[in-house]
Protein backbone atom coordinates (compact mmCIF):
# COMPACT_ATOMS: atom_id res chain seq x y z
CA UNK A 1 0.00 0.00 0.00
CA UNK A 2 2.83 2.40 0.91
CA UNK A 3 4.62 1.64 -2.33
CA UNK A 4 1.42 2.33 -4.32
CA UNK A 5 0.94 5.72 -2.63
CA UNK A 6 4.52 6.72 -3.38
CA UNK A 7 4.10 5.72 -7.02
CA UNK A 8 0.86 7.71 -7.28
CA UNK A 9 2.55 10.83 -5.84
CA UNK A 10 5.39 10.49 -8.28
CA UNK A 11 2.90 10.13 -11.12
CA UNK A 12 0.98 13.22 -10.03
CA UNK A 13 4.19 15.21 -9.68
CA UNK A 14 5.26 14.17 -13.15
CA UNK A 15 1.90 15.12 -14.65
CA UNK A 16 1.98 18.56 -13.05
CA UNK A 17 5.48 19.25 -14.46
CA UNK A 18 5.59 20.68 -18.01
CA UNK A 19 6.74 18.06 -20.47
CA UNK A 20 8.97 20.52 -22.38
CA UNK A 21 9.99 24.15 -22.45
CA UNK A 22 7.38 25.11 -25.01
CA UNK A 23 4.55 24.22 -22.61
CA UNK A 24 5.76 26.91 -20.21
CA UNK A 25 5.10 29.67 -22.71
CA UNK A 26 1.71 30.98 -21.75
CA UNK A 27 0.08 34.35 -22.25
CA UNK A 28 2.08 36.22 -19.63
CA UNK A 29 5.37 34.77 -20.87
CA UNK A 30 4.65 35.86 -24.44
CA UNK A 31 3.64 39.33 -23.29
CA UNK A 32 6.90 39.63 -21.37
CA UNK A 33 8.92 38.54 -24.40
CA UNK A 34 7.01 40.90 -26.71
CA UNK A 35 7.52 43.99 -24.57
CA UNK A 36 11.08 42.99 -23.71
CA UNK A 37 11.92 42.65 -27.40
CA UNK A 38 10.33 46.03 -28.12
CA UNK A 39 12.44 47.59 -25.36
CA UNK A 40 15.62 46.09 -26.82
CA UNK A 41 14.78 47.43 -30.27
CA UNK A 42 14.00 50.92 -28.96
CA UNK A 43 17.30 50.92 -27.08
CA UNK A 44 19.15 49.83 -30.22
CA UNK A 45 17.59 52.54 -32.39
CA UNK A 46 18.31 55.18 -29.76
CA UNK A 47 21.97 54.12 -29.62
CA UNK A 48 22.17 54.35 -33.41
CA UNK A 49 20.86 57.91 -33.17
CA UNK A 50 23.50 58.68 -30.53
CA UNK A 51 26.14 57.27 -32.89
CA UNK A 52 24.87 59.48 -35.72
CA UNK A 53 25.06 62.50 -33.44
CA UNK A 54 28.60 61.77 -32.24
CA UNK A 55 29.95 60.84 -35.68
CA UNK A 56 28.64 64.12 -37.13
CA UNK A 57 29.22 66.23 -34.04
CA UNK A 58 31.00 68.85 -36.17
CA UNK A 59 27.57 69.76 -37.52
CA UNK A 60 26.13 70.57 -34.09
CA UNK A 61 27.47 74.12 -34.27
CA UNK A 62 25.31 76.42 -32.17
CA UNK A 63 22.48 73.92 -31.78
CA UNK A 64 21.08 74.13 -28.24
CA UNK A 65 20.96 71.03 -26.07
CA UNK A 66 17.21 71.53 -25.76
CA UNK A 67 16.91 71.15 -29.55
CA UNK A 68 18.92 67.93 -29.41
CA UNK A 69 16.71 66.65 -26.60
CA UNK A 70 13.65 67.49 -28.68
CA UNK A 71 15.22 65.63 -31.60
CA UNK A 72 15.60 62.50 -29.49
CA UNK A 73 11.99 62.77 -28.35
CA UNK A 74 10.83 63.08 -31.96
CA UNK A 75 13.13 60.23 -32.86
CA UNK A 76 11.54 58.03 -30.22
CA UNK A 77 8.16 58.48 -31.90
CA UNK A 78 9.57 57.40 -35.27
CA UNK A 79 11.52 54.55 -33.69
CA UNK A 80 8.39 53.23 -32.00
CA UNK A 81 6.66 53.11 -35.39
CA UNK A 82 9.42 50.88 -36.73
CA UNK A 83 9.38 48.72 -33.62
CA UNK A 84 5.63 48.14 -33.98
CA UNK A 85 6.13 46.94 -37.55
CA UNK A 86 8.98 44.63 -36.55
CA UNK A 87 7.03 43.18 -33.62
CA UNK A 88 3.84 42.68 -35.64
CA UNK A 89 4.38 38.89 -36.05
CA UNK A 90 4.73 38.53 -32.27
CA UNK A 91 1.58 40.57 -31.71
CA UNK A 92 -0.42 38.50 -34.18
CA UNK A 93 0.82 35.32 -32.50
CA UNK A 94 -1.78 35.92 -29.76
CA UNK A 95 -4.37 34.79 -32.29
CA UNK A 96 -2.73 31.39 -32.73
CA UNK A 97 -1.32 29.76 -29.62
CA UNK A 98 1.17 27.43 -31.35
CA UNK A 99 2.81 30.51 -32.87
CA UNK A 100 3.54 31.88 -29.39
CA UNK A 101 5.87 29.02 -28.56
CA UNK A 102 7.95 29.36 -31.73
CA UNK A 103 10.62 31.33 -29.92
CA UNK A 104 13.45 30.22 -32.19
CA UNK A 105 11.75 31.65 -35.26
CA UNK A 106 10.77 34.77 -33.35
CA UNK A 107 14.39 35.35 -32.31
CA UNK A 108 15.59 34.81 -35.88
CA UNK A 109 13.07 37.35 -37.18
CA UNK A 110 13.86 39.95 -34.53
CA UNK A 111 17.61 39.43 -34.82
CA UNK A 112 17.53 39.73 -38.60
CA UNK A 113 15.52 42.95 -38.44
CA UNK A 114 17.92 44.33 -35.85
CA UNK A 115 20.92 43.38 -38.01
CA UNK A 116 19.40 45.24 -40.97
CA UNK A 117 18.74 48.30 -38.78
CA UNK A 118 22.34 48.21 -37.50
CA UNK A 119 23.70 47.94 -41.05
CA UNK A 120 21.61 50.87 -42.26
CA UNK A 121 22.58 52.88 -39.19
CA UNK A 122 26.28 52.32 -39.89
CA UNK A 123 25.87 53.21 -43.56
CA UNK A 124 24.06 56.36 -42.57
CA UNK A 125 26.99 57.69 -40.55
CA UNK A 126 29.03 58.58 -43.64
CA UNK A 127 25.97 59.09 -45.84
CA UNK A 128 24.77 61.93 -43.63
CA UNK A 129 28.25 63.43 -43.37
CA UNK A 130 28.43 63.56 -47.18
CA UNK A 131 24.89 64.61 -48.13
CA UNK A 132 23.37 66.12 -44.95
CA UNK A 133 20.35 63.89 -45.53
CA UNK A 134 19.02 60.74 -43.92
CA UNK A 135 18.94 57.66 -46.14
CA UNK A 136 16.97 58.42 -49.29
CA UNK A 137 16.61 57.56 -52.98
CA UNK A 138 20.30 58.22 -53.62
CA UNK A 139 20.94 54.75 -52.19
CA UNK A 140 18.94 53.13 -54.97
CA UNK A 141 20.49 55.35 -57.61
CA UNK A 142 23.95 54.16 -56.60
CA UNK A 143 22.76 50.56 -56.62
CA UNK A 144 21.62 51.03 -60.21
CA UNK A 145 25.03 52.31 -61.29
CA UNK A 146 27.93 50.11 -62.32
CA UNK A 147 28.22 47.68 -59.35
CA UNK A 148 31.96 47.16 -59.82
CA UNK A 149 32.66 50.89 -59.60
CA UNK A 150 30.37 51.39 -56.62
CA UNK A 151 31.93 48.49 -54.71
CA UNK A 152 35.41 49.71 -55.57
CA UNK A 153 34.57 53.20 -54.34
CA UNK A 154 33.30 51.80 -51.05
CA UNK A 155 36.24 49.40 -50.66
CA UNK A 156 38.94 52.01 -51.22
CA UNK A 157 37.11 54.94 -49.68
CA UNK A 158 35.95 53.47 -46.36
CA UNK A 159 37.24 50.95 -43.76
CA UNK A 160 34.91 48.24 -45.04
CA UNK A 161 36.43 45.31 -43.14
CA UNK A 162 36.33 47.12 -39.81
CA UNK A 163 32.77 48.23 -40.40
CA UNK A 164 31.70 44.71 -41.36
CA UNK A 165 33.41 43.34 -38.27
CA UNK A 166 31.62 45.87 -36.07
CA UNK A 167 28.31 45.07 -37.75
CA UNK A 168 28.72 41.32 -37.21
CA UNK A 169 29.73 41.85 -33.58
CA UNK A 170 26.78 44.13 -32.82
CA UNK A 171 24.35 41.83 -34.61
CA UNK A 172 25.67 38.83 -32.70
CA UNK A 173 25.34 40.76 -29.43
CA UNK A 174 21.70 41.48 -30.20
CA UNK A 175 21.06 37.78 -30.87
CA UNK A 176 22.68 37.00 -27.51
CA UNK A 177 20.43 39.53 -25.78
CA UNK A 178 17.39 37.96 -27.41
CA UNK A 179 18.50 34.56 -26.11
CA UNK A 180 18.91 36.00 -22.63
CA UNK A 181 15.45 37.59 -22.84
CA UNK A 182 14.00 34.27 -24.02
CA UNK A 183 15.31 32.50 -20.94
CA UNK A 184 14.23 35.27 -18.58
CA UNK A 185 10.65 35.17 -19.84
CA UNK A 186 10.16 31.41 -19.62
CA UNK A 187 8.25 29.93 -16.71
CA UNK A 188 7.41 33.33 -15.25
CA UNK A 189 3.66 32.70 -15.22
CA UNK A 190 1.43 30.01 -13.78
CA UNK A 191 1.88 26.37 -14.56
CA UNK A 192 0.61 24.95 -17.82
CA UNK A 193 -2.34 23.13 -16.29
CA UNK A 194 -3.53 26.20 -14.42
CA UNK A 195 -2.95 28.44 -17.42
CA UNK A 196 -5.02 26.19 -19.64
CA UNK A 197 -7.86 26.35 -17.15
CA UNK A 198 -7.89 30.13 -16.77
CA UNK A 199 -6.43 31.56 -19.98
CA UNK A 200 -9.12 30.59 -22.43
CA UNK A 201 -9.73 31.83 -25.93
CA UNK A 202 -11.48 34.92 -24.61
CA UNK A 203 -8.36 35.94 -22.69
CA UNK A 204 -6.17 35.55 -25.74
CA UNK A 205 -8.65 37.44 -27.88
CA UNK A 206 -8.87 40.36 -25.46
CA UNK A 207 -5.08 40.53 -25.23
CA UNK A 208 -4.78 40.50 -29.00
CA UNK A 209 -7.30 43.31 -29.40
CA UNK A 210 -5.58 45.41 -26.74
CA UNK A 211 -2.14 44.92 -28.29
CA UNK A 212 -3.49 45.70 -31.75
CA UNK A 213 -5.09 48.89 -30.48
CA UNK A 214 -1.82 49.98 -28.86
CA UNK A 215 0.08 49.08 -32.03
CA UNK A 216 -2.21 51.15 -34.23
CA UNK A 217 -1.83 54.21 -32.01
CA UNK A 218 1.95 53.84 -31.82
CA UNK A 219 2.26 53.15 -35.56
CA UNK A 220 0.33 56.33 -36.33
CA UNK A 221 2.70 58.20 -34.04
CA UNK A 222 0.09 60.77 -33.15
CA UNK A 223 -3.36 61.08 -31.60
CA UNK A 224 -4.46 63.82 -33.99
CA UNK A 225 -7.08 63.30 -36.64
CA UNK A 226 -5.91 63.05 -40.21
CA UNK A 227 -2.58 61.70 -41.48
CA UNK A 228 -0.18 59.69 -39.31
CA UNK A 229 3.30 60.79 -38.27
CA UNK A 230 5.22 62.22 -41.23
CA UNK A 231 8.79 63.37 -41.74
CA UNK A 232 7.68 66.97 -41.33
CA UNK A 233 6.75 66.22 -37.72
CA UNK A 234 10.47 65.96 -36.93
CA UNK A 235 11.08 69.54 -38.04
CA UNK A 236 10.25 71.23 -34.76
CA UNK A 237 13.48 73.15 -34.02
CA UNK A 238 15.53 75.90 -35.65
CA UNK A 239 18.42 73.47 -36.20
CA UNK A 240 18.36 71.47 -39.44
CA UNK A 241 20.78 68.95 -37.93
CA UNK A 242 18.52 68.40 -34.92
CA UNK A 243 15.49 68.04 -37.19
CA UNK A 244 17.25 65.43 -39.32
CA UNK A 245 18.42 63.68 -36.18
CA UNK A 246 14.79 63.17 -35.16
CA UNK A 247 14.04 61.07 -38.24
CA UNK A 248 14.49 57.31 -38.57
CA UNK A 249 16.81 56.31 -41.40
CA UNK A 250 15.18 52.93 -41.96
CA UNK A 251 11.72 54.45 -42.34
CA UNK A 252 13.11 57.20 -44.58
CA UNK A 253 14.73 54.61 -46.83
CA UNK A 254 11.51 52.58 -46.99
CA UNK A 255 9.52 55.66 -48.01
CA UNK A 256 12.14 56.49 -50.64
CA UNK A 257 11.98 52.93 -51.98
CA UNK A 258 8.20 53.11 -52.40
CA UNK A 259 8.52 56.39 -54.24
CA UNK A 260 11.51 55.32 -56.34
CA UNK A 261 10.05 52.04 -57.55
CA UNK A 262 6.43 53.12 -57.82
CA UNK A 263 6.63 53.70 -61.59
CA UNK A 264 5.60 56.78 -63.59
CA UNK A 265 7.22 58.91 -60.92
CA UNK A 266 7.67 61.91 -63.16
CA UNK A 267 4.00 61.82 -64.15
CA UNK A 268 3.00 61.83 -60.49
CA UNK A 269 5.32 64.71 -59.61
CA UNK A 270 4.27 67.09 -62.35
CA UNK A 271 0.68 68.25 -62.42
CA UNK A 272 -1.03 70.50 -64.94
CA UNK A 273 -1.66 73.86 -63.31
CA UNK A 274 -1.49 76.23 -66.29
CA UNK A 275 -2.44 76.19 -69.96
CA UNK A 276 0.51 75.39 -72.22
CA UNK A 277 0.26 78.63 -74.24
CA UNK A 278 0.05 80.71 -71.09
CA UNK A 279 3.04 78.91 -69.57
CA UNK A 280 5.11 79.39 -72.75
CA UNK A 281 4.35 83.10 -72.91
CA UNK A 282 5.19 83.60 -69.24
CA UNK A 283 8.46 81.70 -69.57
CA UNK A 284 9.54 83.74 -72.59
CA UNK A 285 8.80 86.98 -70.76
CA UNK A 286 10.98 85.84 -67.86
CA UNK A 287 13.91 84.65 -69.97
CA UNK A 288 14.23 86.88 -73.02
CA UNK A 289 16.53 89.90 -72.95
CA UNK A 290 16.78 92.96 -75.16
CA UNK A 291 19.09 91.43 -77.77
CA UNK A 292 17.42 88.02 -78.10
CA UNK A 293 14.86 86.72 -80.56
CA UNK A 294 13.14 83.38 -81.09
CA UNK A 295 15.07 80.97 -83.28
CA UNK A 296 12.11 78.77 -84.21
CA UNK A 297 8.77 79.53 -82.61
CA UNK A 298 7.06 76.39 -83.85
CA UNK A 299 9.55 73.73 -82.77
CA UNK A 300 11.54 75.30 -79.93
CA UNK A 301 9.59 77.07 -77.22
CA UNK A 302 12.45 79.15 -75.81
CA UNK A 303 15.41 78.63 -78.14
CA UNK A 304 16.68 82.06 -78.96
CA UNK A 305 19.46 83.76 -80.90
CA UNK A 306 21.52 86.39 -79.15
CA UNK A 307 22.91 89.28 -81.15
CA UNK A 308 25.01 91.47 -78.86
CA UNK A 309 26.04 94.96 -79.91
CA UNK A 310 29.16 94.97 -82.07
CA UNK A 311 31.23 96.92 -79.54
CA UNK A 312 30.69 94.27 -76.81
CA UNK A 313 31.79 91.23 -78.79
CA UNK A 314 34.93 89.34 -77.84
CA UNK A 315 37.36 87.78 -80.35
CA UNK A 316 36.39 84.25 -79.35
CA UNK A 317 36.64 81.27 -81.68
CA UNK A 318 36.89 78.37 -79.21
CA UNK A 319 35.24 77.36 -75.94
CA UNK A 320 36.76 75.12 -73.24
CA UNK A 321 34.51 74.14 -70.32
CA UNK A 322 36.34 72.77 -67.27
CA UNK A 323 33.98 70.93 -64.93
CA UNK A 324 35.64 70.74 -61.51
CA UNK A 325 34.56 67.88 -59.23
CA UNK A 326 33.04 68.99 -55.89
CA UNK A 327 34.37 72.54 -56.23
CA UNK A 328 32.47 73.98 -53.27
CA UNK A 329 32.31 77.78 -53.29
CA UNK A 330 32.59 77.97 -49.50
CA UNK A 331 36.25 76.92 -49.73
CA UNK A 332 37.20 79.10 -52.72
CA UNK A 333 39.45 82.00 -51.80
CA UNK A 334 38.00 84.30 -54.45
CA UNK A 335 34.62 83.85 -52.77
CA UNK A 336 35.88 84.70 -49.29
CA UNK A 337 37.57 81.58 -47.92
CA UNK A 338 40.84 82.12 -46.03
CA UNK A 339 41.82 78.43 -45.97
CA UNK A 340 44.17 78.73 -48.97
CA UNK A 341 42.62 75.82 -50.86
CA UNK A 342 42.30 77.36 -54.35
CA UNK A 343 45.18 79.80 -55.05
CA UNK A 344 45.27 79.01 -58.78
CA UNK A 345 41.54 79.47 -59.29
CA UNK A 346 41.74 82.67 -57.26
CA UNK A 347 44.36 84.01 -59.67
CA UNK A 348 42.19 83.10 -62.65
CA UNK A 349 39.26 84.91 -61.04
CA UNK A 350 41.31 88.12 -60.92
CA UNK A 351 42.11 87.82 -64.62
CA UNK A 352 38.60 86.94 -65.76
CA UNK A 353 34.96 87.36 -64.77
CA UNK A 354 33.86 85.76 -61.48
CA UNK A 355 30.18 85.01 -60.92
CA UNK A 356 29.56 85.29 -57.18
CA UNK A 357 25.93 84.18 -57.12
CA UNK A 358 26.31 80.96 -59.05
CA UNK A 359 24.67 77.90 -57.55
CA UNK A 360 24.96 74.19 -58.26
CA UNK A 361 22.06 72.56 -60.07
CA UNK A 362 22.15 69.48 -57.88
CA UNK A 363 24.26 67.37 -55.56
CA UNK A 364 25.78 65.01 -58.12
CA UNK A 365 28.09 65.27 -61.10
CA UNK A 366 25.34 63.82 -63.28
CA UNK A 367 23.17 66.87 -62.71
CA UNK A 368 26.09 69.26 -63.09
CA UNK A 369 26.97 67.77 -66.47
CA UNK A 370 23.60 68.02 -68.18
CA UNK A 371 22.83 71.38 -66.59
CA UNK A 372 26.14 72.89 -67.74
CA UNK A 373 26.48 71.30 -71.17
CA UNK A 374 22.86 70.60 -72.17
CA UNK A 375 21.40 73.74 -70.55
CA UNK A 376 18.64 71.68 -68.96
CA UNK A 377 17.78 72.21 -65.28
CA UNK A 378 17.65 69.49 -62.65
CA UNK A 379 13.90 68.84 -62.40
CA UNK A 380 11.96 66.53 -60.05
CA UNK A 381 11.55 63.17 -61.70
CA UNK A 382 14.47 63.78 -64.08
CA UNK A 383 17.39 63.97 -61.66
CA UNK A 384 19.30 61.36 -63.68
CA UNK A 385 18.25 62.58 -67.08
CA UNK A 386 21.19 61.14 -69.03
CA UNK A 387 20.22 57.61 -68.01
CA UNK A 388 16.51 57.89 -68.84
CA UNK A 389 14.68 57.67 -72.17
CA UNK A 390 13.98 61.41 -71.94
CA UNK A 391 17.73 61.96 -72.17
CA UNK A 392 17.58 60.75 -75.76
CA UNK A 393 16.31 64.13 -76.91
CA UNK A 394 18.62 66.74 -78.35
CA UNK A 395 18.91 69.73 -76.03
CA UNK A 396 19.71 73.35 -76.80
CA UNK A 397 23.06 73.11 -75.09
CA UNK A 398 26.61 73.96 -75.98
CA UNK A 399 27.37 70.59 -77.55
CA UNK A 400 24.36 70.48 -79.86
CA UNK A 401 24.50 74.14 -80.90
CA UNK A 402 28.22 74.24 -81.68
CA UNK A 403 28.34 70.82 -83.34
CA UNK A 404 25.71 71.90 -85.85
CA UNK A 405 27.88 74.96 -86.57
CA UNK A 406 30.80 72.75 -87.61
CA UNK A 407 32.87 73.17 -84.45
CA UNK A 408 35.33 70.38 -83.69
CA UNK A 409 34.83 68.80 -80.26
CA UNK A 410 36.80 67.10 -77.49
CA UNK A 411 35.80 65.46 -74.20
CA UNK A 412 38.61 64.46 -71.81
CA UNK A 413 37.74 62.67 -68.56
CA UNK A 414 39.67 60.77 -65.88
CA UNK A 415 37.14 57.96 -65.62
CA UNK A 416 34.83 55.65 -67.52
CA UNK A 417 32.29 57.26 -69.85
CA UNK A 418 29.84 54.45 -69.14
CA UNK A 419 29.37 55.52 -65.51
CA UNK A 420 26.74 58.20 -66.14
CA UNK A 421 26.13 57.27 -69.77
CA UNK A 422 28.23 60.27 -70.81
CA UNK A 423 29.31 58.77 -74.12
CA UNK A 424 25.77 57.85 -75.13
CA UNK A 425 24.25 61.14 -74.01
CA UNK A 426 26.88 63.49 -75.43
CA UNK A 427 27.27 61.50 -78.64
CA UNK A 428 23.58 62.15 -79.19
CA UNK A 429 24.26 65.85 -78.60
CA UNK A 430 26.88 65.88 -81.35
CA UNK A 431 30.19 65.13 -79.62
CA UNK A 432 32.54 62.69 -81.36
CA UNK A 433 35.92 62.61 -79.60
CA UNK A 434 36.08 60.97 -76.17
CA UNK A 435 39.26 60.32 -74.18
CA UNK A 436 38.69 58.36 -70.96
CA UNK A 437 40.52 56.24 -68.40
CA UNK A 438 41.51 53.50 -70.85
CA UNK A 439 43.16 55.98 -73.22
CA UNK A 440 45.91 57.14 -70.85
CA UNK A 441 49.44 55.75 -71.11
CA UNK A 442 51.63 55.52 -67.97
CA UNK A 443 49.52 57.87 -65.84
CA UNK A 444 50.87 59.24 -62.57
CA UNK A 445 47.92 57.65 -60.76
CA UNK A 446 45.79 54.73 -61.91
CA UNK A 447 42.97 54.33 -59.43
CA UNK A 448 40.96 51.07 -59.65
CA UNK A 449 37.77 52.92 -58.80
CA UNK A 450 37.69 56.03 -60.95
CA UNK A 451 40.73 56.15 -63.21
CA UNK A 452 43.63 58.59 -63.54
CA UNK A 453 44.48 61.70 -61.54
CA UNK A 454 43.55 65.25 -62.46
CA UNK A 455 47.09 66.12 -63.53
CA UNK A 456 47.01 63.20 -65.99
CA UNK A 457 43.68 64.40 -67.37
CA UNK A 458 44.88 67.99 -67.76
CA UNK A 459 48.20 66.93 -69.32
CA UNK A 460 46.39 64.85 -71.92
CA UNK A 461 43.90 67.67 -72.52
CA UNK A 462 46.75 70.12 -73.16
CA UNK A 463 48.23 67.72 -75.71
CA UNK A 464 44.93 67.16 -77.50
CA UNK A 465 44.05 70.85 -77.67
CA UNK A 466 47.37 71.54 -79.37
CA UNK A 467 46.42 69.01 -82.05
CA UNK A 468 43.22 70.83 -82.98
CA UNK A 469 42.96 72.12 -86.53
CA UNK A 470 43.89 75.82 -86.29
CA UNK A 471 41.61 76.56 -89.24
CA UNK A 472 38.47 75.36 -87.45
CA UNK A 473 36.87 76.48 -84.18
CA UNK A 474 36.49 73.91 -81.43
CA UNK A 475 34.84 73.36 -78.10
CA UNK A 476 36.02 71.01 -75.35
CA UNK A 477 34.78 69.60 -72.06
CA UNK A 478 37.48 68.76 -69.50
CA UNK A 479 36.10 66.95 -66.46
CA UNK A 480 38.09 66.36 -63.25
CA UNK A 481 37.57 63.55 -60.75
CA UNK A 482 40.31 63.43 -58.09
CA UNK A 483 38.23 65.39 -55.57
CA UNK A 484 35.90 62.43 -55.04
CA UNK A 485 35.95 59.53 -52.61
CA UNK A 486 38.31 57.64 -52.35
CA UNK A 487 40.50 60.66 -53.29
CA UNK A 488 43.16 58.82 -55.30
CA UNK A 489 46.09 61.26 -55.27
CA UNK A 490 49.79 60.86 -56.15
CA UNK A 491 51.93 59.17 -53.51
CA UNK A 492 54.11 62.29 -53.29
CA UNK A 493 51.76 65.25 -53.22
CA UNK A 494 52.77 68.38 -55.14
CA UNK A 495 50.89 70.47 -52.54
CA UNK A 496 50.77 70.72 -48.76
CA UNK A 497 48.04 68.52 -47.23
CA UNK A 498 45.21 70.40 -45.57
CA UNK A 499 45.08 70.13 -41.78
CA UNK A 500 42.93 71.61 -39.06
CA UNK A 501 39.61 71.04 -40.84
CA UNK A 502 38.63 67.86 -39.00
CA UNK A 503 36.84 65.28 -41.12
CA UNK A 504 37.20 67.53 -44.19
CA UNK A 505 41.02 67.40 -44.26
CA UNK A 506 41.18 64.66 -46.89
CA UNK A 507 38.44 66.20 -49.02
CA UNK A 508 40.06 69.64 -48.98
CA UNK A 509 43.49 68.18 -49.71
CA UNK A 510 42.02 66.63 -52.85
CA UNK A 511 40.40 69.97 -53.72
CA UNK A 512 43.73 71.77 -53.30
CA UNK A 513 45.38 69.15 -55.52
CA UNK A 514 42.72 69.66 -58.22
CA UNK A 515 43.32 73.39 -58.04
CA UNK A 516 47.07 72.78 -58.46
CA UNK A 517 46.41 70.62 -61.53
CA UNK A 518 44.16 73.37 -62.91
CA UNK A 519 46.90 75.96 -62.52
CA UNK A 520 49.42 73.63 -64.16
CA UNK A 521 47.11 73.24 -67.13
CA UNK A 522 46.79 76.99 -67.60
CA UNK A 523 50.57 77.39 -67.49
CA UNK A 524 50.69 75.19 -70.59
CA UNK A 525 47.60 76.67 -72.22
CA UNK A 526 48.94 80.23 -72.04
CA UNK A 527 51.82 79.19 -74.29
CA UNK A 528 49.53 77.60 -76.89
CA UNK A 529 48.52 79.46 -80.06
CA UNK A 530 44.80 78.85 -79.43
CA UNK A 531 44.83 80.55 -76.02
CA UNK A 532 44.17 84.12 -77.20
CA UNK A 533 41.11 82.99 -79.17
CA UNK A 534 39.57 80.76 -76.50
CA UNK A 535 36.96 81.32 -73.81
CA UNK A 536 37.69 79.17 -70.74
CA UNK A 537 34.77 78.45 -68.43
CA UNK A 538 35.73 76.95 -65.04
CA UNK A 539 32.72 75.72 -63.07
CA UNK A 540 32.06 73.26 -60.26
CA UNK A 541 29.68 70.38 -60.89
CA UNK A 542 28.39 70.61 -57.32
CA UNK A 543 29.64 71.36 -53.82
CA UNK A 544 29.88 69.27 -50.67
CA UNK A 545 28.70 69.56 -47.10
CA UNK A 546 30.33 72.09 -44.81
CA UNK A 547 30.43 71.70 -41.05
CA UNK A 548 27.87 74.44 -40.57
CA UNK A 549 24.79 75.49 -42.48
CA UNK A 550 25.88 78.39 -44.67
CA UNK A 551 22.58 79.68 -46.00
CA UNK A 552 18.97 79.85 -44.93
CA UNK A 553 18.43 76.78 -47.07
CA UNK A 554 20.94 73.94 -46.71
CA UNK A 555 22.30 74.06 -50.25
Amino acid sequence: MLQLQINNRVALSFCNRPSNAKEKLGLSEHLAFLFGSAALLVTLLTLLRVALLLFNRELIGSTAWTSLAEAFFNGLRFDLRLVVYICAPLTLAFAYRPAMVRRTWQRIWLGTCAAVAILLGMIELNFYREFHQRLNALVFQYLQEDPATVLSMLWYGFPVLRLLGAWLALSALFFVLLGWLDKRTRGQGRSTVESRRTMNNLGHGMTLLLCLAISVVVARGTLRQGPPLRWGDAFTTDSMFANHLGLNGTLSLYAAAKNHYSGDRADKIWKSRMLADQATTLTRDLLFTEHERLADQNTAAIRRDFQPPQNTRLPIRNVVVILMESFAGHFVGALGSEAGITPNFDQLAQEGVLFRRFFANGTHTHQGMFASMACFPNLPGFEYLMQTPEGGHQFSGLAQLLSTRDFDDLYVYNGDFAWDNQRGFFSNQGMTRFIGRNDFVDPVVSDPTWGVADQDMFDRAAEELLKQDPKKPFYALLQTLSNHTPYALPGVLPIEPVTGQGSLDQHLTAMRYSDWALGRFFEKARKAPYFKDTLFVVVGDHGFGAQEQLTEMDL
